[in-house]
């Protein structure tokens, strides 16, 4: 028997720094509306969907980028997506900065459930760029900065009929991301990013090559772990910094199935079954008949190269 999952990708056009959290979650009941009227029982918002990408504003003083961060979830800006999606009986994810009763601040994504419970949380663990300013860079890229490591691990919960897992961003370009939920079973993996559209260390790499990067990463991840990916961006020009879109849902044969097309606020919607990840499972990606452990000591054992003498 089928096991379906209606996944509504839904992306976010530009944030600016002037726009309230209120604003923006008005933007995000908006696609709710549109994900449930097109029959989708699973909404997925970008990576930090409440603020503008703000690690490209650089502060002298680290806790003045506190204002961005969200010292509770949900709080009162927010609670009304929490509302609408009960009302609305779907499942929904999104990406924040969140700072903890004990100080701490991470670049998080929560996962919730039909009745609006909370039901998993991400904390992203492969932080991109630097910690102080850098006059070399076309822009900063400061979440070494602002954010701490995630410290929850890759973890993966059981709920909306299969086995859902979390990432953000750069942890998409990964493999140790994807494998890390696929060796524990992971269904559907949800990921919002907020993807600048220019290397800041290499300028000539062009928007093409950005989304080709993008969809390799994801679309290994899927076909290598046998899963469903959905990645959803935040893009267009916020205050004069353009993100990439690139807004899609990929199969467990690691086959793009859906794509947004611009940089606006949008949704795709597709009916993923959750039962097409089991061919890859249960043949060429049968963990425990072909994975080769006693080989892989490196991958755990150091973080840099290591070179033969």
């Amino acid at each position: 028997m089928s096991r379906i999952v209606t996944v509504a990708a839904a992306q976010l056009g530009p944030i600016q720094k002037a726009e309230t959290r209120e604003q923006v979650v008005a933007r995000m009941l908006a696609l709710m509306d549109e994900a449930k009227a097109k029959g989708a029982d699973l909404i997925v918002y970008p990576e930090l969907a409440l603020t503008t990408f703000f690690p490209r504003w650089y502060h002298e003083d680290r806790a003045e980028a506190d204002a961005w961060f969200e010292a509770a979830m949900p709080n009162p800006a927010v609670q009304p997506l929490f509302d609408r999606a009960r009302a609305h009986g779907m499942g929904m994810s999104f990406g924040y900065a969140e700072l903890t009763p004990e100080g701490r601040h991470f670049n998080s994504s929560i996962l919730v459930d039909k009745s609006g419970t909370i039901v998993g949380k991400y904390r992203k663990i492969h932080l991109p760029g630097h910690v102080e300013y850098d006059p070399t860079r076309a822009h900063q890229h400061l979440e070494k900065r602002y954010f701490e490591p995630g410290d929850l691990g890759f973890p993966v919960w059981r709920t909306m009929g299969g086995l859902m897992g979390m990432c953000i961003c750069n942890d998409r370009r990964w493999p140790e991301t994807y494998r890390v939920m696929g060796l524990q079973g992971v269904e559907m993996i949800v990921l919002g990013f907020n993807t600048p559209s220019v290397n800041g260390h290499k300028a000539k790499e062009g928007m093409a090559q950005r989304l080709f990067h993008h969809r390799l990463s994801v679309q290994a991840g899927a076909y290598q772990n046998s899963c469903w990916v959905v990645a959803v961006a935040k893009a267009g020009s916020e205050d004069g910094h353009h993100l990439m879109g690139g807004t899609l849902i990929v199969n467990p044969d690691g086959e793009i199935v859906a794509e947004l097309e611009g940089e606006a606020d949008g949704v795709i919607v597709h009916a993923c079954d959750l039962d097409d990840t089991r061919f890859g499972k249960q043949t060429i990606f049968d963990f425990k008949m072909h994975r080769r452990i006693e080989h892989y000591g490196p991958i755990t054992g150091q973080v840099g190269v290591v070179e033969p003498e």
